[in-house]
């Protein structure tokens, strides 16, 4: 049986009650196989002696000790035990708080095998929190420096382990999550199938699937542990390639009429513009139509940084498909957004003759009708939309182009849903948020993708600076100057209102703070996803026309609102966002050739991580660098929104040290699907038997199947 075979619930283990099962599913743990999969954060060495001389509070002791002496402190009511404990190189203190009990257990003159986190402290070395057996039930190897055995990690203590330390949750301890992986791995772990061909486990030396969690939940050397959690990321990143890889081969083979696209409206377009295109965006427009005029369909990403250019980009690279006869929908993920990209197209493309429509919720019933009539007849060429256009009365007369701005703001299949209402038609995901090469290969690996880094000619790097809350006097008079040289400001808090969150501002208290009192004779609006649709739409139009001078929102603003006029951009409570909120709403500024700033105002107690995110935010204008780093503080699981895309959930594979381990496995799965799509070959039935009854990456592998 397969690892994701076991949909056994994790109620059929000794133990699991009901009370167990819902802390249990807050770890995401529902069933044996999800129990097998939790990756333990760190494992604790606890069969190697380590005397009290040579231990940290980051490497503990274990050594046999003597119970020196018992000595009391606190009030005389409330006196807690401490034991006076000597090896053969030091002596140390143990506090037995809420534990006066041990006073028995551990009586002066006796010796015990201890294992203790030492801290100097009070001038001795102290330990609150400690595990003992006595001394003579593990016979110690000295020469080797080892226990000699080394019982079951449900053993009182692990002492004579190698001890997995598991992520918990509130109510559930160590000792019980431990009992009930033991119980899993002795009824269930131990069984599985391994799920690699057979030529691939040997070529790389690979342990069996089975033996990989052994290595993992039960080591019995300090080295098993990433042994095991490599190999099962090896498992993990072949299934996903495969997948992937196996996604864009079916797609290959969805045959259809191939274009012989003209360059007319592009070339007009390009000749009418302002100002000249970047050699990355003329280089992308050109990938694009080149996938356009293919006999299948083009799947491929443009990224680029904020106010790179991809939005004309895209739509340049609509023309040839439009000018064909053909209909292209334009997808972003909010109304603020959508409307935008629809006046824009409206402005450069119009004149050109192409007929353009906004397809949103907020449209009324009648206007509603007419436009989804005059879609289906074929009487518009672009239209621009929100989620609205994946519904099932929205039909098309000919879409062959789909352009999905943020991609990532939407599911694997709500982007399928759009794809399904042409044949076959081309596919352009969009995002502003760089995407580090192993992610790229990882998450879009079935993706061509094109990259625009150079900015548009004039662009100044926005300055930014940090500011701690009590210098706010000097940010707003920083503000007060850049609007006197006829600049406009953004205001932005991670709040719509007061809420549970201390010491938190609001974008609705601080715009009445603002406006009132900060600056009384500025024009000042307030903007958040609570507010109406019209009256958004109208603010913002004012905005944009210059009639306000501030803006106060919320990260609503994030992505694509451009105010070429706007020049400084305050965000409130900094410490609140992720390096990739940061920098989109930084991109909101900088968007013309005048010098722009960006003030990032920080609460006291930040974090470490807190600090290592405004201070790469100081230093860095290059999303590219930017994204790197955000992958590096928060992980693949959470960058660019990917686990609401239905990808990147991984458990063991770790993308920023796992390089080599992605690319042998990308290439082993791109070796097996190029040559044996199908998985006919006698060394493959396990991928095959796998991929009906279990596959790992549903998703992926379900749409693939789908063709």
């Amino acid at each position: 049986m397969f690892l994701g075979e076991l949909r056994k619930p994790v109620t059929v283990l000794h133990g699991v009650g009901k009370k167990s099962t819902e802390r249990l599913a807050r770890l995401g743990v529902r069933h044996i196989a999800d129990l097998l999969r939790l990756l333990p954060r760190q494992w604790e060495d606890r069969s190697r002696l380590v005397p009290i001389v040579r231990a940290t509070d980051d490497r503990p002791a274990l050594t046999v000790v003597e119970i020196v002496a018992h000595d009391w402190f606190g009030k005389p009511h409330n006196q807690t035990l401490k034991v006076f404990v000597r090896d053969e190189t030091s002596v140390a203190v143990l506090l037995c708080f809420n534990r006066n009990f041990l006073a028995g257990k551990l009586p002066v003159g006796a010796h015990i095998l201890l294992y203790a986190p030492l801290q100097h402290r009070f001038g001795e070395l102290q330990a609150a929190s400690f595990d003992f057996v006595p001394a003579g039930k593990y016979p110690l190897t000295r020469e080797e420096n080892y226990l000699s055995e080394v019982p079951k990690i449900s053993g009182r203590g692990g002492i004579g382990s190698i001890l997995p330390v598991y992520p918990l949750t509130e109510g559930l301890t160590q000792g019980a999550l431990r009992d009930l992986m033991q119980q899993a791995m002795e009824g269930f772990g131990k069984f599985v199938d391994d799920e690699l061909p057979e030529a691939i486990r040997r070529d790389y030396g690979l342990p069996h699937l089975a033996e990989a969690l052994i290595m993992i939940h039960r080591p019995r050397r300090i080295e098993e542990p990433e042994e095991g959690r490599k190999a099962l990321a090896f498992n993990e990143l072949f299934h996903l390639q495969c997948a992937v890889t196996r996604r864009a081969a079916l797609r290959k083979r969805r045959e259809r009429p191939s274009l012989a696209l003209e360059a007319g409206l592009v070339d007009r377009c390009i000749g009418e513009l302002p100002f000249p295109l970047t050699a990355d965006q003329k280089q992308a427009v050109g990938q694009i139509i080149e996938d356009l005029k293919r006999p299948y369909p083009m799947a491929r990403l443009l990224q680029g940084d904020v106010g790179s250019g991809k939005t004309l980009t895209a739509l340049l690279s609509a023309l040839p498909i439009i000018e064909a006869g053909y209909q292209v929908a334009f997808m972003a993920p909010t109304e603020l957004l959508a409307r935008q990209h629809a006046e824009n197209s409206a402005r450069i493309l119009a004149p050109l003759g192409v007929r353009i429509a906004l397809f949103t919720g907020s449209i009324p019933s009648p206007a509603r009708k007419e436009l989804l009539v005059a879609l289906q007849e074929g009487e518009i060429d672009l239209v621009v939309g929100t989620h609205t256009l994946f519904s099932s009365s929205v039909r098309f007369r000919r879409l062959r182009y789909c352009i999905i701005d943020e991609q990532h703001k939407f599911g694997v299949m709500q982007r399928q849903g759009l794809l399904d209402k042409g044949e076959f038609p081309d596919l352009l995901t969009m995002t502003a948020t760089p995407i580090p090469r192993t992610m790229a290969l990882t998450a879009f690996g079935d993706l061509a993708v094109s990259v625009i880094k150079t900015m548009p000619p004039g662009r100044k790097p926005v300055i930014t600076h940090l500011a701690k809350v009590e210098n706010r006097p000097k940010v707003y008079a920083a503000v007060e100057k850049e609007l006197e040289r006829g600049g406009q400001a953004y205001f932005v808090y991670p709040l719509i209102e007061e809420g549970s969150r201390e010491k938190i501002d609001s974008a609705e208290s601080m715009y009445r703070l603002l406006r009132e009192e900060i600056f009384p004779q500025r024009r000042i609006a307030l903007l958040h996803s609570r507010i109406d649709e019209e009256i958004k739409e109208r603010e913002m139009g004012r905005f944009l026309s210059g009639e306000l001078d501030i803006l106060v929102a919320t990260s609503v603003v994030e992505v694509g609102v451009d105010a070429p006029n706007a020049s400084c951009m305050v965000i409130e409570h900094a410490e609140q966002f992720g390096l990739s909120a940061l920098h989109q709403l930084r991109g909101r500024v900088g968007r013309s050739d005048r010098q722009s700033y960006c003030f990032l105002v920080f609460s006291e107690g930040l974090t470490e991580t807190g600090k290592q995110r405004l201070r790469i935010m100081k230093e860095n204008n290059d999303g590219f660098v930017i994204a790197e780093e955000d992958l590096k503080l928060r992980g693949p699981g959470e960058l660019s929104g990917m686990r609401q895309a239905g990808v990147l959930n991984l458990q063991f594979a770790d993308l920023l040290k796992d390089g080599e381990i992605l690319e042998a496995s990308r290439k082993e799965a791109t070796a097996i699907v190029s040559g044996d799509l199908e998985l006919e070959h006698a060394d493959h039935q396990v991928l095959k038997r796998l991929y009906t009854v279990a596959p790992p990456f549903d998703d992926l592998v379900s749409i693939a199947s789908e063709g």
